[in-house]
């Protein structure tokens, strides 16, 4: 019997744009024999799902149902592509645990521990053979020292945005001269921040997801970008960046990946499929953990779409598996 799913879009963030894309590519390749699919758009002002021939129709908020032509549709699940919030920062799927209904990601504690950078490092970095750079988390309405912050930490330094997603808000700062602005921008963007020390190396990042109640790591893809870092920019405009599916790494190196990449997913209780970005420094030497995804895009260039093709499974029969392990 056909499971009647809803695919939720949108959010209330400048990454929505991402979320709508990553949407069109789910509901493509979402198996219509085995799932009725209604996508529901959400915004700040409403929760909606839009029929090809009709008028919107409001999400009624007390079950996440849709009534149509007098008849009510439930969900068997939700299959969350909102990036950002409230999507990825365990809000919606607070939500959704309170009124009983199945989603595809990491639950709200994991989800909103992992939309704050600081907070989850702070969990892993015991995990064996994973690094952590050295950090200052500020807050904006608590009194800092930015010039304690620059004895503490060694040039260059990266400030983000702790809650942000796609690098919207983060800057590499060469200068200390630089650092107040790096930190303005960053506030506009959230009220903490991170400051952190740049580690050089190459820049990885790799997909981690339960299917057949096994934890799969998916083929490593490797970054390169002839900017300072893999800003927003870099992430979504073709041909800013270069990115290598499955990575050119040594055999050992993709096993340690593997090995450290599960143990994450397992530390912070994950489920479904997250994304992990990560720096491998020197020759294939240490392995620095940057920040974990926990609703990768999933649109057409998107990582985990390219890393699934490189395991030779079908877009089609991962979102199966995935709605299976997560919904039922």
């Amino acid at each position: 019997m056909k499971k009647t799913i809803a695919l939720l879009t949108g959010g209330t963030t400048g990454e929505w744009v991402v979320s709508v894309k990553s949407a069109a590519t789910i509901a493509q390749n979402l198996d219509h024999d085995k799932f009725d699919v209604y996508k529901i758009m959400l915004t700040q002002q409403s929760w909606f799902y839009e029929p090809a021939d009709s008028v919107k129709i409001e999400v009624d908020r007390n079950d996440f149902s849709l009534t149509m032509g007098g008849k009510k549709i439930k969900f068997d699940g939700v299959f969350i592509a909102i990036h950002g919030a409230p999507g990825e920062d365990g809000k919606l799927q607070g939500y959704f645990d309170m009124i009983g209904l199945p989603y595809t990601t990491c639950d709200a504690l994991t989800s909103a521990i992992t939309m704050n950078k600081g907070y989850t490092k702070a969990i892993v970095q015991d995990i064996k053979g994973l690094h952590v750079a050295k950090s200052v988390q500020i807050f904006k309405d608590t009194p800092f020292d930015l010039e304690s912050i620059k004895t503490a930490l060694k040039l260059p330094y990266f400030v983000k945005p702790n809650n942000g997603g796609s690098s919207i808000g983060m800057s590499k700062v060469n200068n200390v001269d630089d650092l107040e602005i790096a930190v303005d921008k960053a506030f506009k963007e959230d009220s903490q921040l991170l400051i952190e020390e740049f580690i050089s190396g190459r820049e990885f990042t790799v997909g981690v997801v339960k299917l057949d109640g096994d934890i799969n790591v998916l083929p490593a893809t490797e970054v390169q970008t002839a900017k300072e870092f893999f800003d927003f920019e870099a992430k979504y405009t073709p041909g800013v960046a270069i990115e290598t599916t499955p990575a050119q790494i040594r055999s050992e190196t993709r096993d340690r990946i593997e090995v450290i990449a599960k143990e994450i997913y397992i530390k912070l209780n994950c489920r479904g499929v997250v994304r992990i970005d990560f720096i491998l420094t020197g020759d294939e030497g240490d392995f620095y953990f940057i920040e974990i995804n926990t609703i990768p895009g999933q649109t057409a260039t998107s990582f985990i779409p390219q890393q699934v093709a490189a395991m030779d499974m079908k877009l089609n029969d991962f979102y199966t598996k995935l709605l299976k392990e997560t919904i039922g």
